[in-house]
């Protein structure tokens, strides 16, 4: 394998590791242990807001973060040393859920929470790697090729920990909340092995002249004052950003919030873990495939595409009320879902100074996060306003059940206004005049 191809696999392959974070974790059991075992005999309504909730803070502080440390990692060559930082922040969070006892919520979003930092503010250096490891001809597929990796093992994981849950036995285990503990472990072990791929793999970028020169932290500060002063160059940039805080909030709020979502309208767990595998092993190929859409048809065409196919699905999903709809549900998710995330890192990469690279994916990690703030937010807000109003005064226990579901089912619903002004305002978004921007900042 020669160097070029080791360094793009090795890239891929951090996807590889933290997925299972993403899949297991967030997406999987820590919403249903959160409901079923963390927040026992809490109203269905009141733990998904605290679940919201604390999606919302650790978004809020990654965010708060990312361009100061994508700033000071340019200016010192720290890409890789920030990226093992936060990756191994997560691996010993994760592992730490293990620890949580039964009825503890508060501990168990404390250590969700520091769990989403690292993960999250691993990603920011992970994504500013990417222009590193393949040039423009190839930078959208290589993307996607991270986001196919991702899908594909953090699905295998996700799929043993299934069994795990299902035939606690077979693995020496007592019952499937050990198993569901036990897996958070098995978690902790996969992204923090594979992570070394990586770190072996993959170069630490090389940073040339005043760059490269002095204090990395106070290079970094200042660095971050110039953006801010020259931000009047990048308007195609901000409006990109723009748009994509918007309907990237409602990609990551379905993501994050779908299984507690079906939950709430009485599905159960059992039913919406199959529809997350299903979304995994449909992802891996569909991700492969849209970053060769995007090559052909073009990058922004085909997140217009992905954008449509999700108003779709959230709408659908207000009204759904069989099983089988959750797994058509599933696989139309997992057609899009990874290539929405490739081509807006790929095509964002054409818009920024390559010499800023890791502070501009800071930006664009950072507008993620408070986008992230406002989605599972908005689905506590509007579904807790929602069962205040429904509710009778004295309800039976039919009652509060069915006002609970319609409830939940107003707090998704209001997802769809985040797609509608992302695409709006991507619709707008002029990529010849960012490259200028952007050639024009490199050269100055």
């Amino acid at each position: 394998m020669n160097k070029e191809r080791k360094s793009v696999w090795g890239w891929a392959m951090y996807d590889w590791a933290n997925s299972a974070f993403a899949t297991t974790v967030m997406a999987g059991f820590f919403p249903i242990f959160f409901k079923q075992y963390w927040t026992i005999g809490t109203d269905v309504n009141q733990s998904t807001a605290m679940l919201g909730f604390g999606n919302s803070i650790a978004s809020l502080l990654v965010a708060l973060m990312a361009p100061v440390l994508g700033a000071i990692a340019d200016r010192g060559s720290l890409k890789k040393k920030f990226l093992i930082f936060f990756a191994y922040l997560g691996v010993l969070m994760t592992a730490g859920l293990y620890m949580v006892e039964k009825g503890d919520w508060m501990m168990a979003v404390f250590v969700y929470v520091m769990g989403v930092i690292g993960f999250s503010g691993a990603n920011i250096f992970y994504d500013s790697l990417l222009p590193s490891v393949a040039d423009e001809s190839k930078i959208d597929t290589v993307s996607s090729l991270g986001f196919a990796m991702g899908y594909l093992g953090g699905g295998l994981l996700f799929l043993v920990n299934v069994v795990m849950t299902l035939q606690p036995a077979i693995f020496g285990l007592a019952d499937s909340g050990e198993a569901v503990r036990w897996s958070f472990v098995s978690v902790a072990l996969w992204w923090g092995a594979f992570t070394l791929i990586t770190i072996f793999w993959v170069p630490e970028p090389e940073i040339e002249g005043e760059n490269n020169q002095g204090n990395p932290v106070r290079a970094g500060f200042q660095q971050l004052y110039r953006t801010f002063q020259e931000i009047r160059h990048l308007k195609t940039v901000m409006l990109f950003l723009l748009a994509y805080w918007f309907y990237i909030d409602g990609v990551d709020t379905i993501i994050k919030m779908a299984v507690d979502y079906g939950m709430s309208i009485g599905f159960e767990s059992n039913d919406l873990i199959v529809a997350l595998l299903i979304v995994q092993f449909v992802g891996f190929p569909a991700a492969l495939i849209f970053g060769r859409l995007g090559e052909r048809w073009g990058v922004r065409p085909s997140i217009f595409l992905a954008i449509g196919v999700y108003i779709v699905v959230t709408i659908w999903g207000t009204m759904m009320r069989e099983k089988y709809e959750f797994y058509i549900l599933a696989v139309v998710i997992g057609l899009v879902q990874g290539g929405i995330q490739a081509l807006s890192r790929s095509y964002y990469s054409r818009l920024i100074p390559k010499n800023q690279a890791a502070e501009y994916y800071g930006f664009f990690n950072m507008l993620g996060k408070f986008a992230a703030i406002i989605g599972p937010a908005l689905m506590g807000v509007v579904g807790l306003a929602t069962r205040n109003m429904l509710m009778p005064d004295s309800p039976t226990a039919e009652q509060i059940k069915a006002v609970g579901q319609e409830a939940s089912r107003w707090s998704i619903a209001s997802i769809v206004i985040l797609f509608v002004i992302g695409a709006v305002l991507l619709f707008y978004v002029n990529d010849e005049k960012g490259r200028a921007e952007a050639e024009y900042l490199f050269k100055n």
